[in-house]
């Protein structure tokens, strides 16, 4: 099995020039020289950079004559509906089927945005027994060892910064038009917290720089990602600053939404983007999470954010079931609501050396 397994460095530049990884990148370049079926595959519930990566990358591979197909675990919101070949990503929930079959049939699958099959739902089944030659681009940590090719580095921006540079060292960015450029910038944009994290490097900017070049129009992408509140919307905001807690001993602030405030506020996939980040920008709080009724699926969902050295992955791992990056994660929990409470402020003790000393 072929390892592209790449070392956190701040030059990712560079990252290729080492003779091993660039003949890996060679033998994968050989085994798209012909035309193959290939399958693309985000993590379950698609954000900007999973829509933006994938949607990418099949523009690409599309044009290189390969038979490809991107298969979503299950739907994604509206405001990322615009970016070109969106409406060709098939919904795994709806169409079951027909994707077990595109898998069992691809020479190769591209897993994008997520290091685990379990990440991908209910397609973890299919996906684990496939024979398929597996490629991995992804930046968050901790990824299981299912890829023949890994190109996995937690110090990126976002998986769209990563396809960047993975078409650029495979000698192919000549590829990127306008609507390619403009899925990786909204990736980059939407990842990057609109470039304010720490996760922000020169050479992102540099990155998205070249892709407005490219003909990523930055302003039209910002109104389409960011100015899409409808009245449900910014009510249902009302309903979870209303139910904001601060418990300033820890630092921390949390919000909870039960599924029947969701359901009075006409809830549509993507409402709750970003309500995580408005607990964490109260001042002197580290800390912020979400909790989100999910009814469906028996479970509350979580988001998990942080400020300067606070690692929430490792929190979102070791007690939501979840992980991610050092300063946002996600999880879920399968109590209930004052439960999953409770519990969180039960660990929070655990927490409160480290919190009190993290420097923002």
């Amino acid at each position: 099995m072929i390892k592209l397994a790449l070392p956190i460095v701040n030059n990712v530049l560079s990252l290729f020039l080492q003779p091993m990884q660039k003949e890996h990148y060679q033998s994968l370049k050989q085994e798209l020289s012909s035309p193959k079926n290939i399958v693309i595959v985000p993590h379950k519930s698609p954000d900007g950079d999973a829509v933006g990566s994938i949607t990418a990358l099949y523009g690409h591979l599309h044009k290189k004559g390969h038979s490809v197909s991107m298969i979503s675990p299950n739907d994604f919101p509206d405001f990322l509906k615009w970016m070109k070949y969106s409406d060709e990503i098939l919904n795994y929930e709806m169409n079951r089927a027909d994707a077990d079959d595109l898998i069992s049939n691809a020479d190769l699958i591209f897993i994008l945005d997520h290091n685990a099959f379990h990440r991908a739902g209910d397609m973890e089944t299919v996906l684990s027994k496939s024979e398929a030659t597996f490629v991995m681009i992804d930046h968050h940590q901790q990824p299981d060892d299912f890829a023949d090719y890994m190109y996995s580095d937690t110090g990126m921006s976002s998986t769209c910064e990563m396809v960047y540079h993975f078409l650029k060292n495979l000698g192919e960015l000549e590829t990127v038009d306008a609507d390619m450029a403009a899925s990786l910038y909204t990736g980059i944009l939407t990842d990057t917290g609109s470039f304010k994290y720490r996760s922000t490097t020169s050479t992102t900017l540099r990155v998205a720089a070249d892709l407005v070049d490219l003909g990523a129009d930055s302003e039209q992408i910002n109104r389409r990602i960011y100015d899409v509140n409808t009245p449900t919307r910014m009510k249902l905001l009302g309903v979870a600053l209303s139910n904001l807690v601060i418990l300033t001993q820890y630092r921390t602030a949390y919000i909870t939404l039960t599924q029947k405030e969701l359901d009075d506020n006409h809830f549509q996939k993507g409402d709750t983007e970003g309500f995580v980040n408005y607990a964490l920008s109260l001042d002197g709080i580290v800390f912020a999470q979400i909790f989100i009724e999910k009814a469906d699926e028996s479970i509350i969902k979580t988001s998990l954010r942080s400020k300067g050295d606070f690692d929430v992955n490792q929190m979102a791992r070791e007690h939501w079931n979840g992980g991610g990056h050092k300063n946002a994660a996600g999880g879920r929990s399968e109590a209930s609501m004052e439960e999953t409470v409770d519990k969180l402020i039960s660990i929070l003790p655990h927490y409160e050396a480290d919190l009190q000393r993290t420097e923002i």
